[in-house]
């Protein structure tokens, strides 16, 4: 099957599972997810629990989930029970984001898709909305490293709707914003003025736009869609009051993980998964429960996101 978004050649190095072919044949509502939470965000077997029960959470709210995972040198657009298994037990899994995409298709590598990857496959599947925990932004003391996420592009440029808990709280958020300012992304807050900030609901920032509800949201994507040189749309939805880890308690833990990292002299790719492997620890394994809640909760939300645009 062959979306508009697709040119020619990609055709042929998408693939889809029954269950993503079938929906996008019936037009029913998709939500595109990443891949890296299988590989690099938890160990084996949680893993897998976590990506299946993010799977359900989203056809439990009218939604088709298609995760997203480089394998045999193709796009693979929906995983099957073997292929979920497969990938989180690989060794040596590439973390794609937009530069290491063709280089793992090309080399037949096994990659996991970032929210930039993602949100490239999706758009070239023709699925307008994707759900992940926080994306990637401006690190701290990049104005010496450079160390920019290539989300941020990607969400300038990929007319993706991407639901998260905000910027991951390692980051530096207010630069964050400002980049997304500087490059067209409208920020939205689900049901709050104030930007969240991954494992804590607040961020000490306010939210350039606030909307309430699902409809309100797929109206302004509708509404965005008639401009085709528009990227994408960034909802940020707090993590459930239950489940977060208040803010004044967090930066503790990221200032020390990130002094950590620094002394170890971790740069470039390696410093998310350090810093976070870090706070883990940190916090006694709080912050991956945190995550997992955050990831069901936007993955919910993208479900009912997809369904308006149907």
């Amino acid at each position: 099957m062959t979306h508009p978004a697709q040119s020619a050649a990609l055709k042929n190095v998408i693939v889809y599972s029954d269950e993503v072919r079938d929906a996008l044949a019936a037009n029913k509502p998709l939500v595109a997810l990443e891949s890296t939470i299988i590989t690099h965000g938890m160990p084996f077997p949680r893993n897998v629990e976590t990506a299946r029960q993010v799977e359900a959470d989203i056809r439990e709210n009218g939604a088709v989930p298609a995760t997203i995972a480089i394998m045999d040198g193709k796009i693979h657009v929906g995983l099957s029970d073997a292929d979920l298994d497969r990938l989180a037990q690989a060794e040596d899994v590439m973390k794609c984001s937009r530069a290491d995409l063709t280089f793992a298709l090309a080399t037949g590598r096994y990659g996991a898709t970032t929210v930039a990857a993602t949100m490239m496959a999706a758009h070239a599947a023709g699925i307008k909305v994707f759900a992940t925990g926080g994306i990637g932004g401006v690190h701290k003391g990049a104005e010496q490293s450079f160390d920019i996420s290539a989300d941020l592009d990607e969400l300038a440029r990929t007319p993706v709707c991407v639901v998260c808990a905000g910027a991951k709280a390692l980051l530096d958020i207010p630069k964050t914003l400002e980049v997304l300012e500087t490059k067209g992304v409208p920020v939205v807050a689900y049901g709050t003025d104030e930007l969240p900030a991954f494992w804590s609901r607040e961020s000490g920032l306010s939210a350039p736009y606030r909307l309430d509800t699902p409809n309100e949201i797929g109206v302004l994507l509708k509404v965005r869609e008639n401009f085709s040189d528009h990227g994408g749309v960034l909802i940020t939805n707090p993590v459930p009051e239950t489940d977060e880890i208040p803010r004044n308690e967090m930066s503790g833990f990221i200032d020390a993980a990130i002094k950590t990292a620094a002394e170890q002299n971790v740069t470039g790719k390696g410093v998310t998964p350090f810093v976070l492997g870090n706070i883990l620890e940190l916090t006694d394994g709080r912050s991956l429960d945190t995550n997992i809640a955050l990831v069901r909760n936007n993955a919910r939300l993208a479900a009912r996101i997809a369904a308006e645009l149907v």
